[in-house]
């Protein structure tokens, strides 16, 4: 493969969606075991849980979560694109297809965000 045709694939919407749906799924294998160790320790003392709330509410954790949210919706929404291509044929639409996805996911998050911050979640 040459270097055009090399650098042409990524620059391609299907390339950076990929990358895209990669990234949010090793984001979200790295984020499981600490997930599963912080609810393994807040079964394990109730004041630890307490602590830990405290923390979860200062706003940098805030924005943290956000980036979870959006992330989760970009793999969610990247496997539904991965669906699409393994089932149905190519056509120039499922670039919108792609930028519908990176919509919802960005929106998924930004509502997420309001309601952490307005004390909803």
């Amino acid at each position: 493969m040459t270097a055009h045709r090399k650098n042409t694939a990524r620059n391609h919407p299907a390339w950076w969606a990929f990358a895209l749906h990669r990234l949010s799924g090793l984001t979200l294998v790295l984020f499981l075991p600490v997930h599963l160790f912080v609810l393994s320790r807040a079964l394990e003392d109730g004041n630890q849980l307490d602590h830990f709330l405290t923390w979860a509410d200062t706003p940098v954790v805030k924005l943290a979560e956000t980036a979870l949210v959006v992330l989760f919706a970009a793999h969610m929404t990247g496997g539904i694109r991965l669906l699409a291509v393994e089932f149905l044929p190519w056509q120039d639409r499922q670039k919108t297809f792609i930028a519908v996805g990176v919509g919802v996911a960005l929106a998924t998050g930004l509502v997420f965000l309001l309601s952490a911050f307005s004390g909803g979640a």
